[in-house]
């Protein structure tokens, strides 16, 4: 049909009387999930905040997951989402100017971030002296913050883990620090010594290398004050709003590592030009860009001709970053999933009380339970600097990023699949969890250099396979088929030669029995015990025909105490 016979078509009458007709009832359908405290609700989180160290840390928790379980603040993260940022190249002059316009909802997301020190509370004292247990009580509330929305979290962790590198420079600990750790946000484009709080970003990939950093081809030349300018581009430029970044150059004595900031002291703008946003699938609250430095003005950051080591103590606590999120994305996507079926009517019976579905829900809780104790254990890691858990962690940030972040994209889609086609649309925030998740497995290295960094450290360090065998053999004994796959797994480490073809496979055992054990020796209560049992009785048993799709395992598990144990209302 043409268009101008559609429009020629009389309009439908309008009838004498409005009524509302059978069709206008709306009948079995979910509420909204909101105004409810996601510290509260999480029986599991709060055993872990006291198992791992954080909980002196539980009052402010409980405040945070009342913050953010509020209605208001789902509503930002639609809204921040919804209308992305946009790149303002010049001003009505002409004048360059590279500015990011974002929305009002990301401007008071990132303020309740900085209040709540998401981006910097492990740092606070800059006198260098530990706070008891503030990286674990940290990846509590980046855990929770993780449910309401994810674009946010970016600058938020390279802050994170910027800092790591930057206290050990005279010059940024004493001028830049100070304006980083406060918990105050500023989005102001000015210098850094007129701003309240400031945020670090992050450029290494460039168009040629990707993950081979080592390629590069951005050059560094030293000045006669000891500064640098660097020529060159980045083909991801993660956050280019914040107020400096942490970048990868050639210098003549090799790749090495600077900090570069937006502005210059006097005001002026470095010699940054962002050519474009990223039009990416997922994380679209969140700034990413591809830019060219021009004579960009840089300090050096650690030794020179050692970059990567240098950048990679950030990106190291950015990858737990990325275990944490996952981790919290994977929570939302099971209670948002859980709470339909506790509503939802389907063949004469709530989708709660079917077997079929019990089993999957069950399944994806058991999963998201198990994230998550896995990314606190970790944290606790970062408490400590003892010889044992610096080793545990080298090898565990990189396994627990593999396989954590590549779960999370199977079990968003077997979440959304349990609301149908209302869990496919934007209305829900499952459409937006499975967009984000695939990015914190891509993001800060892929799934193959992460097996590939854990085969490394097995085969660099004995320290590391006996601080891992350690950790591993406290929970023999407690279950059948943890015992069978620690004798495989300690067989499979302790050869001379792991090879490359096996990492993943390798990696996979290694995470799931560190998973196993951190479950198994939290599993004080019944509830806990259940979930552990079930653990154990799917990911660890072979016969038992895990590992296709979710709730195909013929194991038995007590699905009732599993599903009551992760959402009950």
């Amino acid at each position: 049909m043409k268009r101008a016979n559609i429009e020629a078509l009389p309009p439908n009458p309008k009838p004498a009387v409005q009524h509302q007709s059978a069709t206008d009832a709306v009948l079995n359908q979910t509420p909204p999930l909101a105004d409810y405290n996601v510290f509260d609700t999480d029986h599991a989180l709060q055993e872990a905040v006291v198992r791992e160290g954080a909980a002196a840390a539980t009052g402010e928790l409980v405040n945070a997951g009342a913050a953010l379980g509020t209605a208001a603040i789902l509503e930002d993260a639609r809204l921040a989402n919804r209308h992305p940022p946009e790149l303002h190249n010049f001003n009505v002059q002409g004048e360059r100017i590279d500015s990011i316009e974002f929305h009002p909802a990301w401007h008071a997301l990132m303020q309740g971030i900085a209040a709540r020190g998401y981006h910097a509370a492990p740092w606070e004292r800059l006198d260098g002296l530990a706070i008891a247990g503030a990286h674990a009580a940290r990846a509590a509330g980046y855990y929770m913050q993780a449910q309401v929305e994810c674009g946010t979290l970016c600058p938020t962790t390279m802050t994170y883990g910027a800092i790591a590198a930057m206290r050990r420079d005279a010059w940024l600990k004493r001028d830049w620090l100070p304006r980083i750790v406060t918990r105050e946000y500023d989005p102001r484009a000015i210098p850094v010594e007129q701003k309240r709080g400031g945020l670090i970003g992050m450029g290494m990939t460039e168009k040629q290398g990707g993950s081979d950093v080592r390629s590069n081809s951005s050059r560094a030349h030293r000045s006669a004050d000891g500064s640098y300018r660097i020529t060159g581009h980045k083909w991801f430029f993660s956050a280019p709003q914040c107020d400096a970044h942490l970048v990868l150059a050639q210098a003549d004595a090799g790749l090495s590592c600077f900090f570069m900031p937006r502005l210059l002291p006097d005001g002026t703008r470095n010699g940054i030009y962002i050519q474009r946003l990223k039009d990416k699938l997922g994380n679209r609250s969140n700034a990413s860009s591809e830019v060219e430095f021009i004579d960009a003005w840089a300090h050096p950051l650690g030794e020179m001709g050692r970059g990567i080591p240098t950048i990679l103590e950030m990106a190291t606590y950015t990858r737990l970053d990325c275990v944490i999120g996952s981790a919290g994305m994977m929570r939302q996507a099971v209670v948002q999933a859980v709470h339909h079926a506790r509503h939802r009517k389907v063949f004469g019976a709530l989708l709660i009380d079917q077997p079929l579905m019990q089993g999957v829900l069950a399944d994806i809780a058991i999963e998201s339970e198990a994230a998550m104790a896995l990314a606190m254990r970790l944290a606790r890691a970062f408490d400590s600097h003892t010889e044992s858990e610096i080793a545990l962690r080298r090898a565990l940030t990189s396994g627990a990023k593999f396989w954590v972040c590549k779960r999370g994209c199977e079990l968003a889609a077997e979440a959304m699949e349990v609301l149908g086609g209302n869990g496919y649309t934007e209305e829900m925030p499952l459409a937006r969890i499975a967009r984000e998740m695939p990015v914190n497995s891509i993001w800060e290295g892929s799934g193959n250099i992460m097996c590939l960094d854990v085969l490394r450290a097995f085969g660099k360090s004995t320290a590391t396979r006996d601080a891992v065998l350690h950790e591993l053999e406290q929970a023999r004994g407690c279950h059948r088929n943890f015992d069978a796959a620690f004798d495989r797994f300690a067989a499979a480490v302790a050869a001379p030669l792991l090879f490359e073809a096996h990492a993943r496979r390798v990696t996979q055992s290694f995470v799931t029995l560190m998973q196993a054990s951190v479950l198994l020796r939290g599993a004080a209560l019944p509830a806990s015990r259940a979930v552990a049992e079930g653990f154990c009785a799917t990911r660890l048993d072979a016969d038992c025909g895990w590992g296709a799709v979710f709730g195909a395992s013929g194991a038995a598990i007590d699905a009732a105490a599993v599903l009551r144990r992760a959402w009950e209302e």
